[in-house]
């Protein structure tokens, strides 16, 4: 009896998920793990202040890219193909094709956990140079080599997420994504607290033990999917139709894994470079107009502080990914091209009147929300009032790539990374000097830099889109505009609530009164008028509306 009741409860889990639904959920559980990124910033940031933000971010800067070595394409990579297998019947080729994504996984993860726990060093050496006055080399090399830790267990982790998205079980990738920032979040305050206060240790161990929270976050998850997967062995064993599976070898399936896999791990690599390029010039090109300290609280700023809630608008289209992957996978393989264009610009408009006025609003509550999490700030405000638009473009970019590579566009990708990338890197230190030297904020020119590289990036996509797969985008533009409309009307209300409730305060408590103020009537009238133009309906259709009992 007990063991009826848990299959049901289990059951009742492990449903399969709609493009609408799978994409609500993901971005749920990925908003959720985000908030909690920045949640747990504020102990974090009065534990090791500035000089260990920046030290933090160094260490994660450098994660970053060799993780999307090791991992970052194969998760969607296995969900396109678990689809794909799924939609044509061929039960047998996908077991093998998640075996051997796995092989992959542990492979990879441990290749780069070896190089990059052996040349620490010289990594650390590239990002400070010769500078002096902030954190050493050595320091550096310590966090990097901690945090190496975590790449032995995240890629074969992104490898089960993979598994489950693409037989569009969204929920359980959704729990453990919460799960395991959970846990991180945990090790990060608990464990830098007790090192640097309690026991009295370096800042540079408790940066450590900070960093060693993903290693920790990441196993939890891990075992967690283990579980669930074993918990519902049917649901993965079901077949949908009854064909003569065709001989499919592990070595057909290994080219297609890499085919599919490459142009994502290139995508990830390309955006963790953009970071790479503020790591390797911001602190020297800003070091001697500002000094080496204020420069490296500059970069901390943007490599952890700011990007902090950067991640929130981000994550949004990342939820829209995990579950656009394998329903336009299944829609391109049995030929729907009409489904294929309603997808597309389905996740574009969802996209757009979800964080456009998310961007704008973070933009001008920017010094009360920054206040709030990190205290009062000389750089801090004027920073994320600016950074927060990159976020903007990267999740249109995100999502106008990964589309472009599903569709088996990968000249396309190419062409549209490196171009992003090369506009980046040839103008970041040159409109840092320029600014500068126009009696504007220095930092301002890598922030500029991010965003022309994504647009242009962008860009080369929704182009190449529209030229080979016939994609019209009149209505996503209609709708785009009227999205900011609907934002301009917001910023306009809040302007007028300003009048009356100022912004400019340094108590953090009348800060979060504030935020939620402004945050409150600015979703109010957003809503109101999203509603009354029947945006929302011809975005997500009418059943959200009758759920919200607004619609008959």
């Amino acid at each position: 009896m007990k063991k009826t009741r848990s299959n049901r409860r289990n059951n009742e889990i492990m449903k399969k998920n709609n493009f609408v639904q799978g994409a609500f959920i993901a971005t749920l559980g990925i908003v959720i793990t985000k908030v909690l990124g920045i949640l747990y910033v504020i102990p974090f940031y009065d534990i090791i202040g500035e000089k260990g933000g920046a030290l933090y971010g160094y260490a994660y800067s450098i994660y970053l890219v060799f993780m999307a070595i090791s991992s970052a394409g194969i998760p969607l990579a296995i969900s396109k193909i678990i689809s794909e297998y799924q939609t044509l019947g061929y039960y047998d080729a996908k077991q093998r094709a998640f075996k051997i994504g796995k092989q992959i996984a542990i492979t990879l993860g441990i290749l780069c956990f070896i190089i990059l726990f052996i040349f620490a060093p010289q990594l650390a050496n590239a990002i400070l140079g010769d500078l002096k006055g902030g954190n050493t080399i050595e320091d550096v090399t310590f966090v990097i080599r901690v945090i190496s830790t975590a790449i032995i267990i995240v890629p074969v982790l992104s490898i089960y997420r993979g598994y489950f998205e693409g037989h569009k079980f969204i929920t359980p990738t959704a729990i453990s994504q919460v799960l395991e920032q959970i846990i991180r979040v945990l090790v990060i305050v608990i464990g830098s607290f007790l090192t640097l206060k309690i026991f009295h240790l370096s800042l540079t161990t408790a940066v450590g033990v900070a960093v060693f929270g993903a290693t920790v976050g990441s196993l939890a998850s891990y075992f967690y999917l283990i579980e669930k997967r074993y918990k519902n062995k049917r649901k993965f064993a079901e077949k949908e139709l009854n064909v003569k599976e065709p001989k499919i070898t592990n070595k057909e399936i290994l080219r297609k894994i890499m085919i599919y896999a490459f142009p994502l791990i290139m995508i990830d690599i390309f955006k963790s470079l953009y970071s790479m390029v503020d790591t390797v010039t911001v602190v020297k090109t800003l070091g001697p107009i500002y000094g080496t300290e204020t420069a490296e609280s500059i970069m901390s700023i943007l490599s952890t502080w700011a990007a902090k809630f950067n991640m929130i608008i981000i994550s949004i289209s990342t939820g829209m990914i995990v579950s656009l992957t394998p329903n336009l996978t299944s829609a391109a393989v049995v030929g729907n091209i009409k489904d294929i264009h309603k997808k597309i610009n389905q996740s574009f408009q969802m996209l757009i009147f979800l964080i456009l006025p998310m961007t704008v609003g973070l933009s001008f509550l920017a010094k009360p929300v920054y206040t709030v999490f990190y205290g009062a700030s000389k750089y801090g405000p004027i920073i994320l009032s600016f950074y927060i638009f990159v976020a903007f473009i990267t999740a249109l970019f995100t999502t106008a790539i990964t589309i472009t590579q599903v569709l088996k566009y990968y000249k396309v990708v190419f062409i549209s990374l490196f171009s992003g990338l090369l506009l980046k890197s040839l103008v970041n230190v040159s409109l840092i000097r320029q600014l500068y030297h126009l009696g504007l904020p220095g930092y301002y020119g890598s922030i500029l830099a991010s965003i022309l590289g994504y647009t242009l990036s962008f860009i080369i996509c929704l182009v190449a889109l529209n030229r080979k797969c016939g994609v019209n985008y009149e209505k996503t533009v209609k709708q785009g505009i009227n999205t900011l409309c609907g934002t301009v009307i917001m910023v306009i209300g809040l302007m007028l609530v300003k009048l009356v409730v100022p912004i400019s305060v340094t108590s953090r408590f009348l800060n979060i009164f504030i935020i939620m103020i402004y945050t409150i009537i600015g979703m109010i009238i957003y809503f109101i008028y999203m509603y009354k133009t029947k945006s929302i309906e011809e975005v997500y259709g009418d059943k959200i509306l009758k759920k919200l009992h607004l619609k008959k």
